[in-house]
């Protein structure tokens, strides 16, 4: 019996872990990846638009098409984070160079034509900044009641930033967008699904972690570790094993620089897990809103979990988390790929 086959539109600011995601939809079955948009954020977005035509070329993918986004957020000067994801936003690796193009419409009528070709199925998901998602919103205000499902990695809720001492960085980056986009979806018949730092620092993917997925591809590789010289190349007999651990090794070192250990927190590869399969998640609905102009707390979001607004929920809070069971799902979904790949 075939498994029918969901339609997901991926909207990524492709650094280290947006990558992973990306890969981690490539190995999905039920996953029909319909489109990629660009957004600005971990890099540039003329950046982050090579580097998803560049994971398409490396994964053999002809047929999505990939589109450009906003250069910048909705009011906002840009900031970027190469400090975290390297220079081209995938650490230390390099993608091969392709001939492929762009879509001649941008990353918001991207949006609206996903939503108008799969009317009531389509997935949504986002893992940068909401520039995008809100332009597409003021263009079509109808683009909730067209998505099935939505889910968002983005902000912090009952729990530290970490990009100021309350904000997230996607929400940092571009908070009004994501204001403008929960402020959207309050009527919507499906609320989104939020991931928030509170539940997606749980997924922490370790050197351990890493090497098992490794093994699952048929291209086992040395443990990384926090004594190897920094930078050294991967040397694994895989093509796209090789790419996930230079990436992940330059993540690796950001995090252990910023004391949390030699490992990396893999944010957005959860929100596409969960896009596909909701019950990897414990939620909780509330209404969600963003600061916008405190001195110390723009970019905070919050849930009035107690009802002091007196407004329906417009946001299912992801609260809880089972690791073991996402990295199981990931390590035999990726790997499993990846030896496919190997044998073309």
């Amino acid at each position: 019996m075939s498994t029918e086959r969901l339609p997901v539109f991926l909207d990524v600011d492709t650094g280290v872990d947006d990558a992973m995601a990306l890969v981690y939809l490539f190995g999905s079955p039920e996953a029909e990846l319909v489109g990629i948009a660009s957004t600005a954020g971990n890099v540039g977005v003329h950046q982050v638009c090579e580097n998803n035509l560049g994971l398409l070329e490396l994964c053999g993918i002809t047929d999505v098409p990939v589109s450009k986004g906003s250069e910048s957020p909705l009011t906002a000067p840009l900031r970027t984070a190469e400090d975290t994801h390297g220079p081209q936003g995938l650490g230390y690796a390099r993608l091969p160079a392709t001939s492929a193009r762009l879509t001649d419409h941008d990353a918001a009528q991207a949006w609206i034509r996903a939503a108008h070709a799969h009317p009531g199925t389509l997935i949504g998901i986002a893992t940068g900044p909401l520039t995008n998602l809100a332009l597409a919103l003021r263009a079509e205000p109808a683009l909730p009641r067209l998505i099935r499902r939505l889910v968002i990695m983005g902000g912090a809720f009952d729990y530290r930033g970490n990009t100021t001492p309350v904000a997230e960085w996607n929400t940092s980056v571009d908070p009004e967008s994501a204001a403008e986009v929960f402020a959207g979806w309050a009527d919507a018949p499906s609320l989104p699904i939020v991931l928030g730092l509170n539940v997606t620092e749980n997924i922490a993917l370790t050197p351990e972690l890493l090497s098992r997925l490794a093994d699952a591809a048929g291209a086992p590789s040395a443990p990384m570790s926090v004594h190897d010289t920094r930078g050294t190349a991967s040397a694994a007999g895989n093509a796209l094993i090789r790419v996930l651990e230079d990436a992940m090794r330059f993540y690796f070192e950001f995090h252990h620089d910023q004391g949390e250990g030699y490992l990396a927190h893999l944010h957005d590869p959860l929100a596409a897990a969960v896009a596909l399969d909701p019950e990897l998640v414990a939620c909780r609905a509330a209404p969600v809103d963003v600061e916008l102009t405190g001195t110390l707390t723009r970019g905070m979001t919050i849930a009035d979990w107690s009802g002091h607004w007196g407004r329906e929920p417009n946001a299912l809070i992801g609260v809880e988390v089972d690791p073991a069971a996402f990295f199981d799902r990931l390590i035999d979904r990726v790997g499993a790929f990846a030896q496919t790949l190997s044998r073309r």
